[in-house]
């Protein structure tokens, strides 16, 4: 029978294109560990090339848990995350497996730390009255909604990021109470202290955006327009679904939407992927308790990996000794 791991979560975090996989992929066969992705666009099925997906063999030889576990039309949330999070990270230690959290949805990571309030459900006639105002005013006049009720909330968030501008006025609109107000009496039950977590970090922006612009055109070479236009003709599938307003998803629909040319669409994409990786960084750079390795030009995997093991092992005895 195998010995149950009692230690601390590993958390692998890092900005797109960082090289995240490549290096968990590594720590498994240095220790027996279970990968669980943090991303909340490899959730959805059939988003494959798009979202740098490993691929069927790589998947079968390396499992990562949390990976196409919804249809594109469906919802996930922060709080499906830690719930199935929970699950996993629990099967991991009763198989005597090292929980490996890798992924760049910082956003999952954080509630996974801290825990998260207990915000209520999605009320699909209040959605409908904000994507309405959208319609009508556009974003930016439901920003300035939001901005009228959370201000603290409306700060941090851009006039165009509608999946968040939508649910953080929405959460006003059913209970009355500000999203800021729910985060701040956020409910305890994150894994806290009970994290090890390891940063992956560029030393060098051009480089990490060559790499970005590098995965673009692979991913347009194995055939993601071809993908774009399979879910765009998909009954139930629309751009303002949270699996379609993933970066690069989102410009190619609008290019199928007779909005952009397609060179205008790949090139929004690109630096969508760069605004996404910059997000990341921001993140990463108040992130508490985080050990930083630098990544950058020439990139070299073993010695990345031998640079996080290093680090565990400053932590303290365990699998990885």
């Amino acid at each position: 029978m195998t010995d149950r791991y009692e230690g601390p979560v590993l958390c692998l975090m890092g900005p797109t294109a960082s090289g995240k996989t490549e290096v968990a992929i590594r720590l498994t066969r240095a220790f027996p560990a279970r990968i669980i992705s943090v991303d909340s666009a490899l959730v959805y099925r059939g988003m494959d090339i798009g979202t740098a997906k490993p691929d069927a063999h790589m998947l079968g030889q390396y499992p990562h848990a949390l990976v196409d576990i919804r249809d594109p039309h469906q919802t996930y949330s922060a709080a499906d995350f830690c719930t199935d999070a929970a699950a996993e990270i629990e099967q991991a230690r009763t198989d005597g497996l090292v929980p490996l959290l890798v992924g760049g949805t910082m956003l999952y990571f954080r509630a996974l730390r801290d825990g998260l309030a207990a915000l209520p459900a999605a009320d699909r006639a209040v959605r409908a009255e904000i994507d309405a105002l959208a319609r009508q005013a556009g974003w930016p006049a439901v920003h300035a909604r939001l901005q009228a009720v959370d201000p603290e909330t409306a700060e941090r968030l851009k006039p165009t990021d509608s999946q968040r501008l939508q649910r953080a006025l929405e959460v006003f609109e059913i209970t009355g109470v500000p999203l800021s107000a729910w985060h701040a009496r956020a409910e305890s039950g994150g894994l806290g202290n009970d994290l090890l977590q390891i940063g992956l970090i560029p030393d060098d922006r051009a480089w990490l955006h060559a790499r970005i612009h590098a995965r673009f055109e692979q991913m347009l070479a194995a055939g993601f327009e071809a993908e774009v236009r399979r879910l765009h003709g998909q009954a139930g599938l629309h751009a303002d679904l949270p699996s379609m307003r993933c970066v690069g998803y989102r410009q190619l629909w609008q290019w199928l939407d007779g909005e952009s040319t397609f060179t205008q669409a790949c090139d929004a994409a690109r630096a969508a992927t760069r605004q996404l990786a910059k997000r990341q960084l921001t993140w990463l750079r108040s992130w508490p308790d985080l050990t930083r390795i630098p990544v950058g030009a020439p990139y070299d995997a073993p010695a990345v990996t031998g640079a996080a093991l290093a680090a565990l092992q400053e932590f303290g005895p365990g699998p990885w000794s």
